[in-house]
């Protein structure tokens, strides 16, 4: 790092977000899960990664419309409402299961809009 080199850009250096520095002693800045020695201009930091399977699941799921990954995930949840609102046709519109059927589908989607609004 250049001798004019300034503690507040550690942060952009680390590409750490909400980089704060908790203290510092002797020539060494710590911040949270690491540490900097100015004196030789070595900085340690740990990072949390998730494991290789659930990484690539998130990336599946947070699918940006620049990918595209974006129109399966797109595909995939039409098909999804497709199979539900399909189902409601696999029994008689009479029968006490059709009814605890409708029960449970409205109960979901009260849930879901509880759980989006609040």
């Amino acid at each position: 790092m250049p001798s004019d080199f300034k503690i507040e850009e550690l942060g952009k250096v680390v590409r750490m977000r909400e980089f704060k520095i908790d203290k510092e002693e002797n020539g060494v800045v710590y911040f949270k899960n690491g540490t900097y020695d100015k004196n030789s201009n070595i900085v340690k930091f740990t990072t949390s990664e998730l494991p290789f399977i659930l990484d690539k699941m998130t990336k599946l799921h947070k699918a940006s419309t620049n990918e595209p990954l974006f129109f399966l995930n797109i595909f995939f949840g039409l098909s999804l409402l497709f199979f539900v609102i399909s189902s409601f046709w696999m029994f008689v519109p009479k029968t006490k299961i059709f009814k605890k059927g409708l029960y449970f589908t409205i109960g979901g989607i009260v849930l879901t809009l509880i759980l989006i609004f609040i």
